[in-house]
C-alpha cells in the first residue's frame, strides 16, 4: 500500500457531504476530484492538496506544508503535506478550504 489508510479515512470523513467529490486512484495514492478537478489526495508519508499558484503562499506558511515536487520539480499550485499537518483536523481542514476556494472556482469537467 503506497498510503495510509487513516489519512485516506479522514479524507473521506472530511469530504463525505461535499457535493462533486469523486475519489480516483492516482500516482500511487487516492485522489479525490471537485467536479473532474483534481482536490487533494493521500500518498505514502501525508498527501497533497491543490490550492493554485495565487493561494499558495498562505498554504505554505501552514506549519508541515511544503512545496510538491512529485518528480523532483516544483509543481506551483500543489502542497505537500506531511504526516503531521495531515493529522491535526484544524490544519488539514486549513489546508482543505484553501484547495477548495481554489479548485471549487475551475469549470466542472
Amino acid at each position: 500500500m503506497a498510503y495510509d489508510e487513516g489519512h485516506l479515512a479522514l479524507l473521506r470523513d472530511d469530504l463525505v457531504d461535499e457535493p462533486g467529490i469523486v475519489e480516483k486512484k492516482m500516482f500511487g495514492g487516492i485522489c479525490f476530484m471537485l467536479n473532474g478537478n483534481m482536490l487533494c489526495g493521500v500518498h505514502k508519508g501525508g498527501g497533497m492538496f491543490r490550492v493554485g499558484k495565487d493561494l499558495e503562499a498562505e498554504a505554505l506558511a501552514i506549519e508541515g506544508a511544503s512545496e510538491m515536487a512529485f518528480t523532483k520539480r516544483p509543481m506551483p499550485g500543489f502542497i505537500d503535506a506531511n504526516e503531521d499537518l495531515f493529522e491535526d483536523d484544524a490544519r488539514r481542514q486549513q489546508m482543505l478550504a484553501l484547495a477548495k476556494a481554489y479548485v471549487g472556482a475551475m469549470p466542472s469537467k
